[in-house]
């Protein structure tokens, strides 16, 4: 048997709530499978792409459920009427308006998925990719393997690091917190991520833009909980004596850089994130190039780096990546494409 559930429409924030609008007293009634099928429609005609999979995410987020469960909402299920089916009708519009005019859906709402979490974004900061989920869950398996303890928990200190003391090259995995440096960390995407499933690591994460800085904050406080659990630093990755506190100090080194070489023919939606965020000059390697010997720097002998790069660099990077690097080696993204390059420091 399946019961209806009843629902309340999600009030939206300020930046999404259409304009009080006059309307005659009437009975309104809002048919929720149509109403995505119109959506799906304006969205498909508008060049976005997975239009019947973002009208649901849509309807999902004001119906305050999961977007495959949408269909099922209201009481009857399927079908919204009165107050309640004016407000959605009203706001679901105004969402779908903004869509068509190819704003990031993850704008729009507020929230970008990314792996188990959900970051705040919006104007000013990189909307984090799926496929830098393989990055982050690389790391995340490179650390369980060679410090385990980290991973469940381990001696969880206070905060992130100003500096670690290590006596040794090849520390005890049982005890060791392993240090994690995050470069052009933008949301905070990879810092979190790692932080979120290896607890017991020490997490910096490093940004040079103010207005993304602001984003990172509050996402480390909503994921973990306090301010201080991911270091955050102001800096630039290209500058080689940054974090100098820390050199030759860190186990990982992951970054999603600026990449994309300069061009003026890529999905609309990309030109909604900081231009200095997304390109890295003509052939996408000036950011990844001049950040190299930071890198280089930073890790301890043995230490692991993983760098994301445009899909026709691979090479170019495996390149930067030969003086001072052992086993350096490229990883496919899901759709099999040379998207990272992996090594060690020798």
């Amino acid at each position: 048997m399946t019961s209806s559930r009843r629902c309340r429409i999600r009030s939206a924030p300020s930046a999404l709530r259409p304009k009080a609008k006059q309307r005659e007293s009437r009975t309104v009634q809002v048919n929720i499978s149509q109403a995505l099928r119109d959506a799906a429609g304006r969205l498909s005609r508008s060049g976005v792409d997975s239009a019947a999979v973002e009208a649901r995410i849509i309807a999902g987020y004001l119906l305050g459920v999961s977007h495959m469960d949408v269909v099922r909402a209201g009481d009857p299920p399927g079908l919204l009427d009165g107050p309640q089916a004016q407000r959605f009708q009203e706001l679901f519009d105004a969402l779908v308006d903004r869509r068509a005019t190819r704003e990031p859906l993850q704008h729009i709402l507020g929230v970008a998925p990314f792996g188990p979490l959900e970051l705040e974004v919006g104007p000013g900061v990189f909307i984090p990719r799926p496929e830098t989920e393989v990055l982050a869950d690389w790391a995340v398996r490179y650390l369980a393997q060679r410090f385990p303890d980290a991973s469940r928990g381990g001696a969880i200190g206070g905060g992130a690091p100003r500096g670690v003391e290590k006596q040794e090259n090849t520390p005890d995995p049982r005890s060791y917190r392993p240090l994690v440096v995050d470069l052009c960390t933008g949301s905070g995407a990879l810092a979190l991520y790692i932080k979120h499933a290896v607890p017991g690591a020490q997490v910096v994460a490093v940004e040079k833009s103010p207005e993304a800085i602001a984003y990172t904050r509050r996402n480390i406080r909503a994921v973990t909980g306090s301010d201080d659990a991911v270091e955050l630093i102001r800096g630039d990755v290209t500058d080689p004596g940054l974090l100098a506190q820390l050199h030759g100090q860190a186990d990982l080194v992951v970054s999603n850089p600026p990449y994309v070489p300069e061009t003026p023919d890529l999905d609309a939606e990309v030109y909604h994130d900081p231009h200095e965020a997304v390109f890295g000059g003509a052939d996408g390697m000036t950011v990844i190039t001049a950040m190299v010997p930071l890198v280089r720097h930073l890790l301890a002998p043995g230490g692991a780096v993983g760098i994301e790069h445009d899909d026709a660099t691979s090479a170019a990077v495996q390149g930067a990546l030969q003086e001072g690097f052992v086993d350096v080696r490229p990883l496919e993204d899901l759709t099999g494409t040379p998207r990272f390059v992996l090594g060690r420091r020798q």
